[in-house]
């Protein structure tokens, strides 16, 4: 089963099953065949996401239980659509609200939870053999015990428990509160800031409040998949999406078992897509026997399409002459890995080396330093999120250990030679390896996304969730090369809840690649403007030029200048980003450590820029450079809709985003739907201006009822370049979906800054170039967009007489959706 088209909901309290249900109706209109839910199982209290869940065998009552979502299926059924939802293998929150870990926190490893979680219960440090490291103190233990920051408290069963702050943790043992007794207990109190060093369980990512699971472990598999498999079995759910597939030990292993889980009758018949960020050309593994992908690798990809080349190096030494950061992204990279290693990974890596250590017991050469200086040269430079153990790591193990080869001690030469014949040849002995990939997954996560994505700024669009950086723009016959390639069965994602800019806002910086020196020179005159505003330097011209690509690129469409109250809405939606981003680059400020100083000055700045009563002549200037490309921004949308809608896969759609997606990284992302507005648009047509977003909307509407009354070239169809020729033949993309004599023809513009646009007008008008294409077919063309008019081709059929001067354009050889 394939769906026609996903929509992503973000399901809590205060957007539950009920609420979903309530635009079941508009979704259908819209054309979705699936929802594609967050997760549903219970989750902490006042969860937003969904990922830090605490019974997996329960749907969330936060979000109507299971008579609520019995309902949403229900009425989801009753208007043709299917659900899919989200499930998370790879960990749940490290909380007393998850009875699993608190079983773990009162039994440690006589806990019949003990194999769910990883942890090591056989740790080098012997303070930590036989317990579990709870790294939840404000300060070190002994500071916590000798000031009275922890007391005993007896419950009205009689037992007793350890009070510290606000938490309650089991307490096992009679007897005053002193050192001894804390040594008693089947956990081990730390300060958090140690957690990075001597952490002795896996995390996600770097976050102590979330655990992995080991589903590995059979018992632990079936405890997470029954409520899956039984909203499966009952009808109301048509397949899975699984969350951060790169954690579990064996995601081949794991994607076979679901399937088989889910239907052992039919396993092919789930669909079951993964998130997984590939790199570097790397493809998913056919072992894996899942669907595809969630769609990072579609988002790149099309992102990389509307890029300009010719802007790559001007932008880039632009940003390394103002910011005084590397030019390119692999300098910035590597120094963002080794110090990732160093602030968080320290144990684990240990872990990984005490692991190959162990198996390498007997090989007196291989001593644990050299182990782990080699270990984390490769962790250094693996180029992708993880091996698997098959054929297909090699081009990943090539570049790791050429890599590494480049700085690796004399000494450790020997060292390498080993891990690479044991990388290359596994043999019995893949608990190492395991360790390793588990670890090199997280550590380029945050590395890459989470630390150098927020140093790196040359621009903007390039730098989000699962994009290669390195690879600033695609060529038409690139981009035709990936599509080509595509799984038919991915999805195609253009948004998601984990993006850092909202599909539109990146849409439109591209644009800043085709005006690449008038932007730099821009930029350079409007951070010296702004010196008044800094305090002694502060922000830095790094941070402020990160700031403005910001405003520029997510100045919403409907915020007038004279709109006071707008702005001042707008500039607090850029402090509250600005924040994230100064916290997650690392370099001013810290999650760990705010510089508060730093931040109040980039806040006073942003909402001075912005938000005062009376604009200045800067943002006025500002303001006017926007209107000067928004247009064009707005062209980039519209065919990075029609490419997702009409190329080899499934056409997923991130909540509202069927209107102008203008957010932020989360949790700007997931603010309110304004539903209303979106149901009164798709009743009126797309007669309002197309600032409003309606076109947007209007296009969404007549592909999908085109796929869904004639699904066969699109989901069986080849995919087929169409040839241009003429003047600037890199300005437009032409292709067709053929399925014998049948066809549908999608045309986009590309680098739309160099095409005369009329922003003016209503309906956003083009003056094409003049390129011309050979008709893939004799037959007469329709217009989907159009009303289906007809189009009878030629040999040397121009863009201009094929659209007319809108922006974009879609030909089937069928007269109608139904004929």
């Amino acid at each position: 089963m394939t769906p026609r088209s996903t929509l992503r909901l973000q399901l809590h309290k205060g957007f539950t099953f009920a609420d979903a249900e309530n635009i079941v109706p508009y979704l259908a209109r819209l054309g979705i065949s699936h929802l594609y839910t967050s997760p549903i199982a219970m989750a902490r209290p006042g969860s937003t996401h969904g990922y830090d869940g605490i019974d997996p065998s329960r749907i969330n009552p936060e979000l109507g239980g299971e008579a609520g979502f019995e309902r949403l299926a229900g009425t989801a059924q009753r208007q043709g659509l299917g659900i899919i939802i989200d499930i998370v293998p790879n960990h749940m929150a490290a909380s007393l609200d998850n009875p699993w870990w608190l079983d773990v926190l009162t039994h440690g490893r006589n806990s019949r939870y003990a194999n769910a979680f990883d942890i090591d219960w056989e740790s080098d440090d012997p303070l930590l053999r036989g317990k579990v490291l709870l790294p939840l103190l404000t300060q070190p233990l002994s500071d916590a015990l000798s000031s009275a920051a922890m007391e005993i408290v007896t419950h009205p069963d009689g037992s007793r428990g350890l009070r510290y702050g606000t938490t309650i943790l089991p307490l096992q043992g009679d007897g005053a509160l002193s050192m001894a007794l804390l040594e008693r207990q089947p956990y081990r109190l730390a300060w958090w800031r140690t957690a990075g060093d001597r952490i002795n369980w896996r995390r996600f990512f770097d976050i102590n409040e979330l655990v992995c699971l080991r589903m590995e472990d059979s018992e632990t598999f079936e405890r997470v998949h029954a409520l899956p498999a039984l909203l499966y079995a009952q009808g109301m759910i048509d397949g899975v999406r699984v969350d951060h597939v790169d954690g579990l030990a064996d995601p081949a292993d794991y994607c076979c078992r679901l399937r088989q889980r889910l239907d052992a009758g039919d396993p092919s018949r789930p669909y079951i897509v993964v998130e997984k960020i590939l790199m570097r050309g790397e493809l998913l593994p056919g072992s894996w026997r899942c669907d595809g992908t969630t769609g990072y690798d579609f988002m790149d990809q099309v992102s990389a399409l509307q890029h300009d080349a010719a802007g790559e190096a001007i932008l880039k030494d632009a940003w390394a002459a103002l910011s005084h950061r590397p030019r390119d992204f692999d300098a910035e990279e590597e120094i963002a890995r080794r110090e990732t290693i160093a602030r968080s990974f320290a144990a684990p890596l240990e872990a990984c080396v005490a692991a190959f250590e162990r198996a390498a017991a007997g090989m007196t050469d291989l001593t644990r330093p050299s182990l782990r200086r080699v270990l984390e040269l490769l962790l250094i430079n693996f180029p992708v999120y993880r091996s698997y153990g098959t054929p297909e790591d090699g081009p990943a193990l090539d570049a790791a250990f050429a890599g590494a080869r480049r700085s690796v001690l004399p000494n450790d030469a020997i060292t390498l030679a080993i891990l690479e014949r044991w990388f290359r040849e596994p043999g019995p002995e893949i608990a190492p390896l395991r360790r390793f990939q588990q670890l090199s997954a997280p550590i380029a996560a945050k590395a890459v996304e989470d630390t150098a994505f927020y140093r790196y700024g040359p621009l903007l669009s390039r730098n989000d969730v699962g994009f290669d950086v390195r690879q600033f723009s695609l060529s038409p016959d690139d981009f035709h090369r990936h599509m080509m390639q595509c799984q038919p069965t991915s999805l195609l994602a253009t948004a998601t809840h984990d993006h850092k800019r909202g599909e539109d806002v990146r849409a439109r910086l591209a644009v800043l690649s085709e005006r690449a020196t008038e932007w730099t020179r821009l930029l350079a005159r409007w951070i010296a403007a702004l010196e008044s505003l800094r305090r002694n330097g502060i922000p830095s011209a790094g941070d402020v030029a990160m700031l403005l690509q910001i405003v520029v690129g997510a100045w919403p469409l409907d915020l007038a200048l004279d709109d006071a109250a707008g702005r001042i809405a707008f500039a607090h939606r850029l402090a509250a980003w600005q924040e994230k981003a100064l916290r997650e680059a690392k370099l001013a400020s810290d999650w760990s450590a705010p510089n508060e100083p730093y931040e109040a000055a980039a806040r006073s700045l942003v909402l001075h820029l912005v938000g005062d009563a009376h604009p200045s002549p800067l943002l006025e200037e500002i303001f006017a450079f926007v209107q000067s490309i928004a247009p064009a921004g707005a062209v980039n949308s519209l065919a990075q809709v029609l490419i997702k809608l009409t190329a080899p896969g499934v056409p997923d759609f991130y909540q509202g985003t069927e209107h102008w997606d203008f957010s932020l990284v989360d949790p700007d992302n997931r603010r309110p739907v304004d539903y209303a507005v979106r149901i009164r648009s798709i009743e009126e047509g797309p007669t309002s201006p197309w600032r409003s977003g309606a076109l947007k909307q209007n296009l969404i509407v007549r592909t999908l009822s085109l796929r869904a009354a004639w699904p066969d070239p699109f989901v069986h169809g080849t995919y087929e370049p169409v040839r241009l020729d003429g003047d600037g033949p890199e300005t437009a993309l032409a292709f067709c979906r053929r399925q014998g004599r049948d066809l549908i023809m999608a045309v986009v513009p590309r680098l739309p800054g160099r095409l005369h646009i009329d922003g003016a007008s209503s309906r956003l008008e083009i003056t094409w170039p003049n390129l011309r294409l050979d008709p893939p077919s004799s037959r007469i063309f329709f217009d989907v967009l159009q009303d289906y008019q007809p189009f009878e081709p030629h040999s040397g059929t121009t863009l201009k007489e094929l659209c007319g001067r809108r922006p974009l354009a879609l030909f089937s050889t069928r007269n109608s959706p139904h004929s």
